[in-house]
């Protein structure tokens, strides 16, 4: 995880961090009260197109905190503060879960009303909950074509890069261009397949294709190393159990290609932890899969019974 500085100024940055699949963002900025008026340096956004913003209002002496926050769910944010003569509502650094609009995270007060006070910021987010409850009883559909049959490259706890966040994610060996189903149903909340790069190294991480899933337990799916321009879904869309989603690929972080799918919840506005989960099978009801074996999809009624055949890769470099 990168260390980000201490910074007393304004300004905003947003940072793709090489963790699998992991997107953080950070917002620094700060505020001054000299005696006798008060002067501010207040945030600002790289874009007006940001999908969560961070604001500030005065009442008296008070200073609220907001956010917007315009992603299709929630976002779990977390704030470090340097304060000067300044006291807040709540305990730092302080972490929250905020759903979609505007909420007041926190308020400052003075602890002696009529003094100078200063204050310095930095605030992290991340898509998803921290405080998610995880349906324990939950069974996930193999997240491909019914009868369709794939070999899991790397379980939980792999020694590749499944360790940390992604400890409990699971890896299938699959063909460019495969159709991918969703595992649970629930709600999308971002989608990326922009990008055409691959390979074996973290750095390229960032080029990473994925939809990612909201569940009705505040639980997040991950989706990943999608095929350019192969997501058939949109944020905002609910989807069903056993639907097409997109199709697998061999973009970001990957030595070939395949299918990662991981299940988390947020710890804080900087870290997730994964989350494991047991799959339904042509064979079995409730199974924990095992690297190195292969699994066909069970049937499911609302979508037809027979596998789909794999879409042609796309004019794009093979990457493995």
């Amino acid at each position: 995880m990168a260390t980000i500085p201490h910074r007393k100024c304004s300004g905003w940055t947003a940072v793709l961090l090489s963790n699998v699949c992991a997107l953080v963002f950070l917002q620094p900025g700060c505020a001054r009260m000299p005696l006798p008026h008060a002067r501010e340096a207040l945030s600002r956004l790289a874009s007006d197109t940001a999908a969560v913003k961070v604001t500030k209002s005065r009442e008296g002496d008070v200073t609220h905190f907001w956010v917007q926050n315009d992603e299709c769910g929630e976002i779990t944010m977390t704030f470090e503060m340097g304060l000067v003569n300044l006291r807040g509502n709540v305990h730092f650094p302080f972490t929250t879960t905020l759903p979609p609009g505007r909420t007041e995270a926190f308020s400052l007060s003075p602890i002696k009303p009529g003094a100078e006070w200063e204050f310095s910021y930095t605030n992290y987010y991340k898509l998803g909950s921290a405080v998610a409850q995880p349906d324990e009883n939950c069974v996930y559909q193999l997240p491909y074509a019914p009868r369709s049959k794939f070999t899991v490259t790397q379980g939980y706890n792999g020694a590749f890069s499944h360790q940390g966040a992604n400890q409990y994610a699971i890896d299938w060996k699959m063909p460019e261009g495969t159709p991918v189903h969703a595992a649970r149903s629930g709600v999308v909340v971002r989608v990326k397949d922009d990008s055409h790069i691959g390979g074996s190294s973290p750095k390229y991480d960032r080029y990473v294709n994925y939809v990612l899933i909201r569940h009705d337990d505040g639980t997040l799916a991950h989706y990943c190393h999608l095929q350019a321009g192969g997501c058939v879904v949109k944020p905002g869309q609910h989807v069903a159990e056993g639907d097409l989603i997109a199709h697998s690929g061999n973009t970001g972080f990957s030595s070939g290609p395949h299918l990662h799918f991981c299940v988390f919840k947020n710890l804080n506005g900087r870290a997730r932890q994964s989350l494991p989960v047991k799959f339904r099978t042509a064979a079995q009801q409730a199974i924990t899969l095992v690297e190195g074996r292969a699994y066909q999809a069970s049937d499911l009624p609302s979508i037809s019974s027979a596998p789909l055949t794999a879409l042609a890769p796309k004019d794009s470099p093979v990457l493995r």
